[in-house]
């Protein structure tokens, strides 16, 4: 799969690209990722991409032409063009369900806004997909694609050592929080590792395990239930 990140500041990728999984995935080719500068496209000697809003207010707003410019280079270079993603606070919050549906483009373009966001008629006139990383706001639109980038290859096959993790993750499958898990020692500092676990009985921890996911997601997002889930005990 392809990510094109259309950026002001590429070099915030630098270290997050040498990173764990996605390193590998890249140098395993499951996993391409291109960066791509706003200001390659500016024409003035200061590489100017912003400017004042019209009406006044605070700030700076990213312009149309350079924009338009990169994104339609980006579009003419890849063969099969995906999606085109604009961060944005006021998009559809990602989430894991949104996440497997982007996990099946073999291409994503993801925009990253600075300072005051875009000028509108860059959202009117290439329609992107508006995503949001959640109700808060970010310096810029570079670590929600970060966030995009990290949910997305997760589901890529290949990606992860055990092609089963993704599939017990909070949100997956089952829509619930993850149940809890423990590792060696058995007891530490007085807290022991539940006896069902221990027991080899795989029929009975993986009720343990629902049950647990079930209670978890009761306790702390209730939001996630189903009427009759919510209610049973």
């Amino acid at each position: 799969m392809r990510f094109d990140i259309l950026t002001l500041f590429p070099e915030l990728f630098d270290s997050y690209l040498e990173q764990g999984l996605l390193k590998r995935a890249i140098q395993n080719q499951l996993v391409e990722i291109q960066r791509w500068n706003f200001r390659d496209w500016a024409t003035d000697k200061h590489a100017s991409v912003d400017d004042r809003p019209y009406g006044g207010g605070p700030g700076m707003l990213i312009g149309c032409d350079t924009v338009y410019q990169c994104v339609e280079h980006v579009q003419e270079v890849i063969p099969e063009p995906g999606k085109l993603i604009m961060l944005t606070p006021q998009g559809k919050t990602l989430d894991q369900k949104l996440a497997q549906e982007l996990s099946k483009e073999r291409q994503l373009t993801l925009l990253c806004g600075r300072y005051e966001g875009f000028d509108e008629r860059i959202r009117i006139g290439l329609e992107p997909m508006e995503i949001s990383a959640g109700d808060f706001i970010t310096n810029g639109g570079e670590v929600p694609a970060m966030l995009i980038i990290e949910t997305v290859i997760r589901l890529i096959p290949g990606v992860l050592g055990d092609e089963s993790s993704a599939k017990y993750d909070s949100f997956s499958d089952s829509g619930l929080l993850e149940y809890p898990q423990y590792t060696r020692p058995q007891n530490f500092r007085g807290m022991e590792v539940p006896e069902v676990l221990l027991s080899g009985n795989h029929q009975e921890i993986a009720r343990w395990r629902h049950e647990q996911s079930l209670q978890r997601t009761r306790e702390r997002r209730n939001d996630l239930l189903t009427e009759s889930e919510s209610n049973s005990t």
